[in-house]
């Protein structure tokens, strides 16, 4: 189920960071920015689960939208999916649904240049590449700059 993400989500987006970008996760008020302002579209993906024979909701994948109308565009500002719920299309459904909600004529993000499988996942979402962004990450990686135009 994809849904709209508050601040309520908080620990849980906290926890999903940590998990799909140990080097790089945001730090606590990153978070609770993506989680308020309001130029910001924050989707969630939830899945039932158990647990101590109880069910309750897990947030397996995030997506924020930063919107820059003034740019004519937005970017996709982080899209994570927890690790053993990748390969099951929550990434795509997220950006496709992300994507709806913006209406600007371009929509740029970043992606690591070794993270191939996000790279094709933008690739089959009509991304092209737009640049490269040299030690863009901590560790010194490059960051891939990829771009819709619609």
């Amino acid at each position: 189920m994809i849904q709209p993400a508050t601040w309520r989500d908080l620990n849980s987006l906290r926890h999903l960071e940590h998990l799909c970008f140990q080097k790089d996760a945001w730090p606590l008020l990153d978070l609770v920015g993506v989680l308020t302002l309001p130029s910001v579209v924050r989707l969630k993906a939830e899945m039932d689960e158990q647990a101590d024979g109880q069910a309750h909701r897990l947030m397996v994948g995030f997506i924020a939208g930063d919107i820059r109308s003034s740019q004519h565009m937005a970017w996709i500002a982080t899209i994570g999916v927890l690790p053993d719920y990748r390969g099951r299309g929550i990434g795509r459904r997220l950006l496709e649904a992300c994507e709806a909600l913006i209406h600007e004529p371009r929509i740029r993000l970043c992606v690591r240049a070794s993270n191939q499988a996000a790279i094709q996942l933008y690739l089959n979402s009509a991304y092209q590449r737009a640049g490269i962004w040299p030690n863009y990450y901590q560790d010194g990686e490059d960051a891939l700059v990829m771009e819709k135009k619609r």
